[in-house]
């Protein structure tokens, strides 16, 4: 190569997990020619909403050995957790404010390591983004008037906002309605009878939180199947045998034989004396291989009937968490329903609540303290309200996932078109890389693609594509 190479800057808009992942990794890369790195994020801290700092002591749902932001590295989470305590064992279940810190510790390693200048961290929020005109590189507008130039642009903005509830039209102004657990945390008091929609992981959350900070709080949990995240355990992980690789790999055309080959698989490590769970890890890492394999309408079959049982069976919760919740459970204080939400209705300061239970012939109704949303990340961006979001899919430069999974990425990570072409030099990762790759929310999918993705940046590949 002959000359000096040009400046080139990229710019990652988010610094949570996988943001502040990417910059760590592009940080750490020899480059060719000058290179630099703006870090947008309205909390310019490498936590996100997942680990930032809260005043109830939520656990990671990963063992300290599994969450490692390095795959290169696999102790090294658990190497800065001995930092302080050496009594940590590899199967405890950490705190998640302690992964925030582990998160910013790796970062500013890496921006002191890297040359002066490297890296620029940058408080505010993208609001649109359009292509310079030049022919490559992108004008990013913030909220507040500023705007930034980038040759090459990230979005890492992590999940989306749980999508509105049912009928929440009436009570969307109401005090007592918590739309988002995480943006406006609600504080409970004691006695209160309180719905949450979604008995997912973040219903943990809820009830866990809650019922530590007020006596004799009851929570009324709803959900289509009303069905628990299952616990963790300590178990071993095996690989999987060739035999029910191949098993697995010849069923990837249908949903359902896959389930049932899946089934089979853990039967059998139960039969062997082992643990069903060793057979996910194996299962999971072959996702992306057997969601691409699905035609569309085997992907809307597993979505509609197995979707739910993947779910409570992949996303697990540490075993103190779960005794807690059947205790909780044992006691009244959390009351799971089945069924679906028909209403909800303003009753002076408290919300009267509607709904079906599965199987029912007639509705049944509660009056409630507070509903809480816990419905999960919306990542269907058809319905987006995000000014950045809706800024991309106005101009085309993203295309959405038809099953509402999220957003069409190329194998490099380039967001798709609306013309169904690679978008030059404009990148996703992040939860909604779903749409592709089915298993894309936990940290061990998604240091992957984080690495990835600086790794084919730092090499200054640019794709062939077709912008417009």
């Amino acid at each position: 190569m002959t000359g000096m190479e040009p400046s080139r800057t990229i710019v990652i808009i988010g610094a949570g997990f996988c943001g502040t992942l990417l910059a760590i990794r592009l940080l750490r890369q020899p480059w060719q020619g000058s290179r630099h790195i703006v870090l947008l994020d309205p909390a310019m801290a490498g936590r996100g909403i997942a680990y930032a700092r809260r005043d109830y002591p939520y656990l990671l749902n990963v063992p300290a050995s599994r969450m490692s932001a390095d795959p290169d590295e696999p102790h090294s989470f658990l190497r800065f957790l001995h930092q302080t305590d050496a009594k940590v064992k590899a199967e405890d279940f950490a705190l998640r404010e302690r992964y925030g810190d582990y998160l910013e510790e790796l970062l500013r390693t890496a921006e002191a390591q890297a040359p002066a200048g490297r890296l620029l961290r940058l408080a505010g929020t993208a609001s649109r983004v359009e292509p310079t005109g030049r022919g490559h590189g992108y004008r990013i507008e913030l909220t507040d008037g500023r705007s930034l130039i980038a040759d090459t642009l990230v979005i890492a903005t992590g999940n989306p906002r749980p999508a509105p509830l049912r009928c929440f039209e009436r009570i969307q102004e109401h005090t007592a309605y918590i739309a988002d657990l995480w943006t406006a945390p609600s504080t409970f008091r004691s006695h209160e009878n309180v719905l949450v929609v979604g008995t997912g992981l973040t219903m943990a959350d809820v009830v866990l939180a809650g019922t530590a900070r007020a006596a004799n709080l009851t929570v009324h949990a709803l959900s289509r199947h009303g069905l628990l995240a299952l616990p963790q355990t300590d178990f071993g992980h095996a690989p999987l045998e060739s035999q029910g690789r191949q098993a697995l790999m010849a069923a990837g055309h249908s949903a359902r034989r896959t389930f049932r080959v899946v089934r089979e698989l853990a039967r059998e490590a139960q039969r062997r004396g082992g643990d069903w769970r060793e057979v996910l890890t194996p299962v999971r890492s072959l996702a992306p291989a057997l969601w691409q394999r699905l035609a569309p309408r085997e992907r809307k079959r597993f979505l509609r009937h197995a979707r739910c049982w993947w779910d409570v069976h992949r996303h697990r919760l540490p075993m103190q968490s779960h005794t807690e919740l059947s205790r909780l459970q044992a006691r009244g204080q959390l009351v799971i329903h089945a069924g679906r939400l028909l209403d909800l209705e303003p009753f002076r300061d408290r919300i009267k609540v509607s709904w079906c239970a599965r199987g029912a012939a007639q509705p049944s109704s509660m009056l409630v303290d507070r509903v809480v949303n816990c419905t999960g990340p919306d990542i269907d961006v058809r319905r987006s309200a995000d000014p950045l979001m809706r800024s991309l899919l106005a101009q085309g430069l993203v295309s959405a996932d038809p099953l509402g999974l999220g957003i069409k990425t190329s194998p490099q990570n380039q967001l798709i078109g609306s013309n169904g072409q690679p978008s030059a030099q404009l990148y996703y990762v992040g939860p909604m890389l779903r749409a592709s790759h089915w298993e894309a929310t936990a940290v061990q999918e998604l240091r992957e693609h984080a690495v990835d993705l600086a790794n084919h940046l730092a090499a200054g590949r640019t794709p062939h594509v077709c912008s417009g």
